[in-house]
């Protein structure tokens, strides 16, 4: 079993940066690829970076490359998401995931067995 909590959302201007962090319980983090989503109101979940779990790979989303940066430490069991260059459309409620050990599947580095409860970001224009 592995629990996923979410923390570094808020409130930032258009063009300002915030890192969101995910801290994993557990013994297994350094074998499981970690992803992060998010939803904003009325839409569907979306894909927007993984991370393998030795960090030598990642994988973005096109609406966030160049602006956001996925990273891990193994020794602190945490994920990190550096947003970049925010913009309004980044608004939403983002979720990180993890993986299964040892596995990096066709979809986004899942599938992803652990989700945590999710973190608001808010970008006003």
């Amino acid at each position: 079993q592995v629990q996923l909590v979410e923390s570094g959302g808020g409130l930032v201007q258009a063009g300002g940066s915030l890192r969101l962090s995910c801290a994993a319980s557990g013994r297994t983090f350094s074998s499981r690829a970690m992803g992060w989503f998010r939803q904003a109101p009325g839409k569907e979940r979306e894909f927007v970076a993984a991370i393998r779990w030795s960090g030598g790979s990642t994988y973005y989303a096109d609406f966030v490359k160049g602006r956001f940066t996925i990273s891990r430490d193994n020794a602190k069991n945490t994920v990190y998401l550096q947003m970049n260059s925010l913009k309004p459309d980044d608004t939403a409620v983002y979720y990180c995931a993890a993986g299964r050990s040892y596995t990096w599947g066709s979809y986004y580095g899942g599938p992803y067995d652990y989700w945590g409860q999710g973190t608001q970001v808010t970008v006003s224009s």
